[in-house]
């Protein structure tokens, strides 16, 4: 690899032979490609975002490409490929599409471009299939105009749009168009080499400000520590989600700029209520009340992560702010006994390798605390493609991850993820149900704030999960990136971005 040091050189001594303003490479100098280069925590497992449409990884990456009809911003929803949208009655949504776009090909983007993608979406029934359960039928009216039809009223539609990554419509069902997909963003992909790197240029047909550097990297580097040192010794310019043990090496340093914010992710422990003992609420609530949560959250993420109050973190429209549960490890014995184990229990549980910042060292953290009450708990720490599929196929008693609300919106994960027929860890409540389709149906802000504060405190009272720790964002950059903004969602857009 070049580094902007030899590429210096290089400019210089070419300049001095040859009388050349520029030469190749991934350095800075006038004349020369810009080149931002990027290395995140978690590599993207594919860049098909409607077969993975959940993962923050290939968000991110997707997202530089392709686009959304919606994003939000402060809450809301906000225009992007849809200009305007309305709702003539309780179960239609009418959205008008923005003029004058193309794909990176040169081909025009119509309403048949929503439709193939939404379609495609909803029939592959992943993570995001409960957000649009109840739309009925996609309709391209004309070349401008798309309506959704539903089952039943469904106000949350623009938020959830803003997930929904537009592909071409006649091509996004094949396998083939993923490897290289195309879209209407700032970014065309220009290859995409799996636990390798991804590599995009700019697109000079885009509809709105062009990118500023003319080719962006996405880097597979899967150890922190070689992060940081590519980082450091110039060979990347942006790194996001560092642990917090490791913070002084960014923070502080010469030639680096360390930034920090609020963020959407959070950690959480599920319970298999499809396997005993899971299934009995004080069984649930003991394991809780045997974690010492905010010693554990102190000392492994400091200023970085504070101890959580809800299912969602504060950052969410929608949280509620609940009493954490209490430490009380004589009360997580008699809960146990209670339910007909006074002998304790034997159980596992899993997470992905790298999943998150401290994340082994908090499950070993909860392993100790769980067995000073008779909870004796295997670890099974799994390659991210390994526990992707067990975690889905429900493989597992207890699961430890990092999770984000995608859209800033806690419809997005309580519908999502905690409805009887979401099946993501065998609960069920009618009751939570109700609230949570009433919440979607809303229109009215404050009556929907009020119903996710009654889902919160159910899940929480109903110990569904363990939710230990909202994550603040945090990244470091070269002194010389400008324009880097970190969202609460932690999926940066790179078009704004400079360096040099």
């Amino acid at each position: 690899m070049i580094t902007r040091s030899r590429a210096g050189n290089r400019l210089v001594a070419i300049a001095l032979v040859m009388s050349l303003a520029a030469c190749g490479g991934s350095g800075r100098s006038a004349g020369e490609e810009q080149v931002l280069r990027y290395a995140p925590q978690l590599f993207p497992v594919s860049l098909d975002v409607q077969q993975y449409p959940a993962e923050e990884a290939v968000q991110t990456a997707v997202q530089q490409g392709l686009e959304t009809l919606t994003v939000m911003k402060d809450g809301q929803a906000a225009p992007k490929l849809a200009t305007s949208w309305e709702s003539p009655d309780d179960r239609t949504w009418v959205f008008h599409l923005r003029e004058g776009v193309t794909f990176s090909d040169g081909s025009a983007f119509t309403a048949k471009d929503v439709k193939g993608s939404v379609e495609r979406l909803i029939s592959l029934k992943g993570s995001l299939a409960p957000l649009l359960a109840s739309i009925t039928a996609v309709d391209a009216t004309d070349d401008r105009t798309v309506t959704f039809r539903t089952s039943a009223p469904l106000g949350t539609l623009p938020s959830t749009l803003s997930l929904v990554f537009i592909g071409q419509g006649d091509k996004v069902t094949s396998d083939a168009y993923w490897q290289q997909p195309v879209g209407t963003g700032p970014f065309k992909f220009d290859s995409f080499s799996p636990d390798d790197k991804v590599e995009l240029s700019r697109n000079d047909t885009y509809w709105g400000a062009k990118a500023k550097v003319s080719k962006l990297q996405i880097l597979n580097m899967p150890e922190i520590s070689a992060r940081i040192t590519a980082l450091n010794n110039d060979e990347v310019d942006v790194l996001a989600s560092i642990p917090p043990d490791q913070v002084a090496e960014v923070s502080g340093v010469d030639g680096i700029k360390y930034g920090i914010g609020p963020s959407f992710n959070y950690y959480f422990v599920w319970f298999n209520q499809n396997n005993k003992p899971f299934g009995d609420v004080k069984v649930r609530q003991a394991m809780l009340h045997a974690i010492d949560v905010k010693s554990v959250v102190g000392d492994l993420f400091g200023d970085l992560g504070t101890v959580a109050r809800s299912p969602v973190t504060q950052a969410v429209f929608g949280s509620a702010e609940l009493e954490p549960y209490s430490y009380d490890p004589a009360l997580a014995k008699r809960l146990l006994a209670e339910a007909g184990y006074p002998d304790g229990i034997t159980t596992t549980i899993q997470w992905p390798l790298a999943g998150g910042p401290n994340i082994r060292a908090m499950a070993q953290a909860f392993i100790s605390s769980w067995e000073k009450v008779g909870i004796k708990v295997q670890p099974q720490e799994k390659e991210r493609a390994t526990w992707l599929k067990d975690f889905a196929a429900l493989q597992w008693d207890m699961n430890l991850q990092t999770n984000t609300t995608g859209t800033g919106d806690a419809d997005f994960t309580l519908n999502r993820l905690y409805t009887c027929e979401a099946k993501r860890m065998g609960y069920c409540n009618k009751d939570l149900d109700s609230i949570l389709a009433k919440a979607r149906a809303s229109l009215d802000q404050n009556e929907r704030k009020t119903l996710y504060a009654q889902a919160d405190k159910i899940i929480w009272e109903d110990a569904v999960g363990l939710f230990p720790v909202d994550l603040k964002n945090n990244y470091a950059v070269r002194d010389d990136v400008q324009g880097l903004e970190m969202p609460v969602s932690g999926r940066p857009d790179f078009s704004q971005v400079s360096v040099g």
